[in-house]
């Protein structure tokens, strides 16, 4: 029972502060936000995590580990039955993303977090996300490069830089494709995903 105690509570704290950092940034969140949203003491946040910065690789922890376990597996399908075709790759790489950003709960949140790391000028959390997930796009560029042999390795990563920006604002729901009334989650969700990677795939070709 105790177990399941603490578990309930470090994961109430995460909760918290994936929404507060979503909200005002890694900087202007503080400690003390965290454990009035999350309704726990200070002592909590400590034994669970240690400090802030244990605290915000774990929000990232808990969502991308996930997704890029995902990730490769499906990147790894599609090499051995679609060999030298750039589609399923693609669609290896943006597929779980967006099924994470539509599924788990709280995890639109997540997307801003993620768009948080993006603009904020934070050293020790991208070295964080670089030593623990860079890997992963290292493998989609290597699988990318066996298909477009021609093609820089500046400008392989380059427009692989430029999918993961489209994803994640694909992924947020922003702009002007809305879900159409009477049509699915996953339905509206599949048809973005169908669109990007027919969109991505010529422009790695271009």
């Amino acid at each position: 029972m105790a177990s399941t105690v603490q578990f309930s509570t470090k994961d109430k704290i995460l909760g918290a502060a994936e929404e507060l950092f979503a909200t005002h940034g890694f900087a202007g969140t503080s400690l003390r936000q965290v454990t009035s949203r999350a309704d726990v003491n200070i002592a909590a946040v400590n034994y669970h995590f240690g400090s802030k910065e244990n605290l915000v690789n774990e929000v990232f922890r808990r969502r991308m580990d996930q997704m890029s376990a995902q990730r490769l597996a499906q990147l790894k399908r599609a090499l051995a039955e679609q060999p030298g075709e750039i589609e399923p790759i693609i669609a290896a790489f943006v597929e779980p993303a967006l099924d994470m950003a539509s599924g788990r709960a709280g995890s639109g949140a997540f997307v801003r977090v993620i768009a948080r790391a993006y603009v904020e000028k934070n050293d020790a959390l991208r070295k964080f996300l670089s030593e623990q997930y860079g890997h992963v796009p290292r493998e989609f560029a290597g699988a990318l490069a066996v298909c477009l042999p021609g093609l820089g390795k500046a400008e392989l990563y380059g427009r692989l830089d430029f999918l993961a920006g489209a994803l994640t604002y694909a992924m947020a729901d922003f702009g002007l494709i809305k879900r159409p009334p009477n049509t699915t989650e996953h339905a509206h969700r599949t048809r973005i995903a169908g669109e990007l990677i027919r969109f991505a795939a010529a422009g790695f070709r271009a």
